[in-house]
């Protein structure tokens, strides 16, 4: 791997970070009464696509995985550890459907670049 490619690996692997904690922070958002969680669909666009772009970097095959993972944990660690008990991942169909709409995406995308590999 280059040293360009390192450094867009962090720059994903950050942008994985914070997406996660973008998507838990507005997940409960609401219009009125009516749930608007607008996160799942962008997870649904954003963690496939930063699975490809680190794909795309070259080197070993793993580096296609690696803001998945991020994306993952740091759902995990930001959502369900909360300060004080705080918890932004709510027991509800909401947390199902950003799970779903990150993972499934995102593994389809990793299964094709380790297919192409």
């Amino acid at each position: 791997m280059t040293v360009i490619a390192r450094i867009t690996l962090v720059v994903l692997v950050f942008d994985a970070l914070a997406l996660a904690a973008v998507e838990l922070l507005y997940l409960p958002l609401r219009v009125g009464t009516v749930p608007l969680p607008i996160t799942i669909a962008l997870a649904a666009v954003s963690t496939p696509w930063l699975v490809r772009i680190a794909a795309e970097l070259g080197g070993p095959r793993v580096v296609a995985a690696i803001p998945l993972v991020v994306w993952v944990l740091g759902l995990g660690v930001l959502g369900l550890g909360g300060p004080g008990g705080d918890v932004l991942f709510p027991a509800d169909l909401r947390s199902a459907l950003l799970l779903g709409a990150g993972l499934i995406p995102a593994a389809v995308v990793l299964g094709r670049a380790f297919a192409r590999s």
